[in-house]
């Protein structure tokens, strides 16, 4: 049991080893803490100042992170990359309106097309009757020119 008390102790002193002292704005060894309100940081060890409610107001999270420096980091990526969001987004306008340009100018070639193509058609067919018109015509001739010389 007294080895498990000493292993205890031990693990103990050699977790705040790992942390190194800090002094608070008055210049005194800002003890290390660990906040114990339920929370998003709840267990999270932090130096706070023996005085800290009263005069000096000393406080700094243990890990060194600082949640505010972290926010504000986190705040200008996400502002960047709205940012970047927006101008992709206008360079997409910018090319939907010119596309939309290009199709009502395809369109209006493709009506241009459809009448010429209409109109070679019905020329296509006149050029068709005119000519079953025109061996209709011969054979007529013909057929009567057969029909005298026979009689």
């Amino acid at each position: 049991m007294a080895s498990q008390m000493s292993s205890g102790f031990g693990s103990s002193s050699r977790t705040r080893s790992t942390f190194p002292h800090q002094k608070c704005y008055h210049n005194e060894i800002a003890p290390l803490r660990v906040v114990k309100h339920h929370g998003p940081t709840f267990g999270k060890r932090f130096y706070g100042c023996s005085y800290w409610h009263q005069t000096c107001g000393f406080f700094k999270w243990a890990d060194g992170s600082d949640d505010v420096s972290e926010l504000q980091e986190l705040l200008f990526e996400k502002d960047t990359f709205i940012a970047e969001l927006e101008m992709h987004n206008e360079m997409l306008t910018k090319k939907l309106k010119e596309v939309q340009g290009k199709n009502v100018v395809l369109q209006d070639q493709v009506d241009e097309l459809s009448i010429e193509n209409n109109e070679t058609r019905l020329a296509m067919c006149s050029a068709r009757a005119d000519k079953r018109f025109f061996m209709a015509l011969v054979l007529s001739w013909v057929l009567f020119a057969v029909l005298l010389l026979k009689y």
